[in-house]
């Protein structure tokens, strides 16, 4: 039988001023790294996916590094697409090292692949990049949006962006909720297939946004006007993967964000066997952003929102899934506004991208030894 317990917890500011930050990883060297999508530009422009304005390309992308309490960018200039208020941002989405402790950036999309070069050019965009921070460079590993150009698995709408990743050996996992599926690269850019598609699902009796709803999201999803008069009693939505992380078990776990109108308690996280077998590890989320094991087998999993995000609501939550499946929920509101990623520190404290999707006000916070009550 599944618990539910509260914990009293708090938090300290690391980092604020973030444009857009998206992922965040600590190295070998024990510094949290930060990726930043950046504000866009003012390039070329494609149209969004959402049919909600065009975005524009800028090289305002940027990996940042918090070191001895201070942050700075270590690396810029890096591809980035938003609208033309900085929002909707897509760009460097992720970092990740190796044991070697190479660094490798994913950076997102959020588009038809097949505008990216014909309008934008030679761009990064949805592509994994190995930086070297000492020369402010980077060099291309693989190309993930290309491969949605040219597979598309899923069989849907042709739409590219990666957004989260490990690294398992020599080998890398990616997840694009732009795609709906999980891929498998060598860190050397070779081999990149197909792990497993992440099927529709069925919603009953949908709440669709109303007069008053909020577009909290404009680059990816529908305009709240698209839907405010359909009343079906059941309609198939996209899953949207979101994050990726190794379990104990060896298997890959991914966060479901589920796709407009976005149901509460809708979203679950699928576990992946070694065969691409899905099975649903555990439900009843709401907009899954991301997720990580600590070393005791406890998997943290983050509500970028707690309401469908039209309603306008900004509080997220981080909850706690116990080996013996008690959820726990570590922090909700109380400050944490649409938190975009996590991760675990070095020194066992949770580490939280908050307000990921704004630009200049993204921060990264530190939460320590929450107490249960």
């Amino acid at each position: 039988m599944k618990l539910e317990q509260l914990t009293l917890a708090s938090f300290t500011v690391l980092a604020d001023g973030l444009n857009n930050p998206k992922g965040l990883s600590f190295a070998p060297d024990g510094n949290l790294y930060i990726t930043e999508a950046g504000t866009g530009g003012d390039g070329p422009s494609i149209p969004s996916p959402s049919g909600q304005g065009s975005l524009l390309f800028g090289t305002t992308g940027a990996v940042s590094k918090v070191e001895n309490d201070t942050i700075k960018r270590i690396l810029t200039g890096l591809p980035s697409l938003a609208f033309p208020d900085g929002t909707g941002a897509a760009g460097p989405h992720d970092i990740k090292f190796d044991t070697t402790g190479k660094p490798y950036v994913l950076v997102g999309y959020a588009a038809n692949p097949g505008l990216r070069h014909s309008t934008l050019g030679d761009t990064d965009l949805g592509k994994i990049i190995t930086p070297d921070f000492e020369t402010n460079s980077w060099t291309t590993v693989v190309d993930i949006a290309n491969y949605e150009l040219t597979h598309n698995p899923d069989g849907g709408d042709v739409v590219s962006n990666p957004l989260a990743f490990l690294i398992d050996g020599d080998k890398i996992v990616v997840v694009d909720p732009g795609a709906n599926d999980l891929l498998s690269v060598g860190t050397d850019g070779s081999h990149l297939e197909t792990i497993a598609v992440f099927p529709q699902q069925l919603v009953m009796n949908p709440i669709f946004p109303g007069s008053n709803s909020q577009n909290f999201d404009r680059g990816h999803v529908p305009p709240p006007s698209a839907d405010r008069n359909a009343t079906p009693s059941q309609i198939t939505i996209q899953s949207v993967p979101t994050g990726v992380a190794k379990g104990p078990d060896g298997a890959d776990y991914v966060s479901i964000f589920t796709g407009f109108p976005f149901p509460e308690s809708g979203a679950k996280i699928y576990r992946v066997d070694a065969d691409g077998q899905l099975s649903v590890f555990a439900d009843g989320f709401t907009q899954l952003i991301d997720l990580a094991f600590d070393t005791q087998g406890n998997l943290y999993v983050l509500q970028h929102m707690n309401q469908s995000g039209w309603k306008g609501k900004l509080d997220g939550s981080l909850i706690k899934i116990t080996p013996d499946g008690t959820f726990i929920t570590v922090l909700s509101g109380d400050g944490l506004e649409t938190p975009s990623a996590l991760t675990i520190g070095p020194d066992n404290a949770l580490y939280v991208i908050n307000r990921g999707g704004n630009p200049g006000k993204g921060q990264v916070i530190r939460i320590e030894n929450p107490r249960s009550v």
